[in-house]
């Protein structure tokens, strides 16, 4: 059986974390698209688009996520922020398995969250601490239209890491 399950969300929601606690708990590897697209060509994601540009990383991050997705192991798959909002990619995910979860935060919460973390994440770290929480709430704007098409939304507003686990674990489609 291929099974699947996808994280997606906001930079700073606990993609991850999440990710990594469940795959725990249900015994299937956790794997990040991020680090397994660093691993594939050999550099950072911000020395890709540096070096090469957002087209091309985007396109690469797509043909990537189609190599996880038509994989035959099962896994615990957390997406990078901007995956779902480019090209076919929500619907590829969608269509990969009923699994997919968008853990939600506010954008207040995002911002706490992310401004000890704004100078070790590129897409933020150019940006004074005042403007962090424009940047995000803008973001979100964008992004919301294709994460609320996930099957699942978590709202995980003062859950902890278990709590959240718990929830998705009840929700997985077998």
């Amino acid at each position: 059986m291929n099974r699947k399950i996808i994280l997606l969300g906001y930079m700073g929601v606990g993609k991850t974390t999440i990710g990594k606690r469940l795959a725990e708990k249900i015994f299937f590897p956790f794997m990040d698209l991020d680090t397994f697209i660093e691993q594939k060509e050999g550099k950072k994601i911000s020395q890709i688009f540096k070096d090469k540009g957002e087209i091309y990383f985007r396109k690469k991050e797509r043909e990537y996520l189609t190599e996880l997705l038509k994989s035959s192991s099962p896994m615990v798959l957390s997406l990078g922020g901007g995956t779902p909002c480019y090209g076919d990619a929500m619907q590829l995910v969608n269509e990969a398995t009923q699994n997919v979860f968008f853990l939600q935060l506010s954008f207040q919460e995002l911002t706490q969250r992310l401004l000890p973390q704004k100078d070790k994440r590129p897409l933020i770290s150019h940006l004074q601490d005042d403007d962090l929480e424009d940047f995000i709430r803008k973001h979100l704007f964008d992004r919301n239209p294709f994460y609320m098409q996930a099957h699942n939304i978590i709202n995980v507003s003062k859950k902890t890491i278990d709590e959240i686990v718990n929830i998705i674990e009840q929700k997985i489609v077998v």
